[in-house]
């Protein structure tokens, strides 16, 4: 038995100009679900599209089946960027849901993270093991596996398969959905930007979201935050100004430069905004119930002068960082980020994943920083001798062409950054869009809480009345309407 932990998807501005996904795991007793089960490991080809390469790895899944009857569903998650265990836990709303259904839970690794890693400890090593680290080669894993567990489970031949995801996880729900039409009857994808690509939606849609949170929190919060960078800048000008910064902000280390303040404090907002969850929970650090509200409760006062703002910002960043109580120093070096798949999804965003973002500081509260292609692709060559390709995803999932797919769900929260990016308004009957108006990253897929807002009930509610239609189990009794429809 596992207690559930928060899982979260992370946006962590690493440098000015990019933004990268991750996940940060901390155990907390957040359901009161039991969750048991299984560990296997497939045979995988480390290329299913050419010839010449004949390497396998072994890929790790979980699976649960105490509910599963012959011809019962499976409920499928395509695991994200870090180890499957994490991500098993932290999907409660699959464990509330399985018994009702009958379902069999399965939930699949991703390679090049946790135990699936197809050249071992050299997966990391050169360019040519890199090839192998994509969405593509990451859903034919899991086609394959779906394929073998019904091959050696003849009792799961007739069964239907929902995929499930949250964040880069539900990008990869809805693209198996797309890709491999025959193997999965539909995908629940929640909080999935698949359309944060190319110019498909405006660059600085990220900021511009995380910074209409903190206005809904307190009108005049993005306004501090706003105006912090500046004083930041003048205070690490000289060598007393950054003393005061480090003793100030309760800075482990010496500052050298407001360069490294600014981006902790961007990232901090930023993770805030994610996880802006109506309780107690746990996202990367513990956090009280709206944190946001928390955080902006220090940050209310437009008249303080530059000191006073330090301090203030301070006691905003406590409640991040020092809920508890038992932090006596913060590292600028670290945002509270252990435990993520950073290498894999560094390598991914140097590839295909490149998300396009930008702040101009007068419609966010961020400085302004804007998107430098050219700038990314020389870091890429530089970090790991390879070159992104932007386009690449769009043209290999069509980009906002999608209206010729069907049985997918794509669920965003209006207090979630991500949601920029992601689909907004149902674009068939089956391709349907449920934007919940109290909703922080993928809350829907969390587990179900006694303080969860009527719009998150009532996104459950429908997602598990659209998922029974997909499976037959009842009359279509909620009809998409094609359009944005706000819970």
């Amino acid at each position: 038995m596992r207690s559930i932990p928060t899982f979260v998807l992370l946006a962590l501005p690493l440098l000015d100009w990019y933004v990268v996904f991750g996940y940060g795991i901390r155990k907390g007793p957040e359901t009161n679900q039991d969750i048991s089960y299984t560990t296997h490991y497939i045979t995988q080809k480390v290329d299913h599209f050419g010839f010449a390469n004949d390497n396998t790895y072994k890929q790790r899944y979980l699976l649960n089946d105490q509910h599963w009857r012959p011809g019962s569903p499976i409920f499928f998650y395509t695991g994200n960027e870090g180890a499957i265990d994490w991500f098993c836990n932290n999907t409660g709303i699959m464990w509330e849901w399985a018994p009702s259904f009958n379902a069999m839970l399965i939930f699949a690794e991703h390679r090049y993270y946790g135990e699936s890693l197809p050249y071992g400890n050299k997966s990391f090593d050169s360019p040519n093991h890199l090839n192998y680290l994509t969405s593509e080669q990451a859903l034919a894993d899991f086609v394959s596996l779906i394929a073998d567990v019904k091959q050696r489970m003849p009792a799961t031949s007739k069964s239907p398969v929902v995929a499930f995801g949250g964040s880069y996880g539900g990008m990869l729900a809805a693209w198996l959905r797309m890709k491999y039409p025959s193997a999965v009857v539909g995908a629940f994808a929640a909080s999935a930007p698949i359309w944060e690509f190319g110019d498909l939606v405006p660059l600085g849609g990220f900021a511009v979201v995380t910074t209409k949170s903190y206005a809904s929190a307190n009108p005049n919060c993005p306004i501090i935050i706003r105006r912090s960078w500046s004083v930041m800048d003048q205070l690490a000008s000289s060598v007393e100004g950054r003393e005061f910064l480090a003793s100030a902000l309760g800075l482990c280390n010496p500052v050298k430069s407001s360069a490294e303040v600014k981006s902790w404090l961007s990232s901090t907002w930023i993770n805030l905004a994610m996880a802006n969850y109506p309780y107690k929970a746990n996202f990367l650090e513990p956090l009280p119930a709206w944190p946001v509200k928390a955080i902006c409760s220090h940050l209310s006062d437009i008249n303080l002068d530059h000191k006073e703002l330090v301090h203030a910002v301070r006691h905003a960043v406590d409640v991040y960082y020092n809920y508890t109580g038992s932090a006596s120093c913060y590292k600028t070096s670290e945002s509270a980020t252990g435990n993520l798949g950073d290498q894999g999804w560094d390598i991914q965003s140097c590839t295909e994943m490149v998300m396009p973002m930008s702040n101009d500081g007068v419609n966010d509260m961020f400085e302004p920083s804007p998107w430098n292609m050219t700038a990314v692709t020389e870091d890429c060559q530089k970090k790991f001798k390879l070159t992104p390709r932007p386009d690449w995803i769009i043209r290999q999932y069509g980009g906002r062409n999608i209206s010729a797919h069907s049985n997918i769900i794509f669920s965003n929260g209006l207090l979630d950054p991500w949601s920029a990016g992601g689909v907004m308004q149902s674009i068939s009957e089956s391709l349907v869009a449920i934007v919940i108006a109290d909703g922080a990253h993928h809350v829907d897929l969390r587990s179900s809480h006694p303080d969860d807002p009527i719009s998150v009930q009532m996104a459950r509610k429908k997602e598990k009345a659209i998922i029974a239609h997909w499976l037959g189990y009842q009359p279509k009794s909620l009809k998409a309407t094609v359009g944005r429809n706000v819970l």
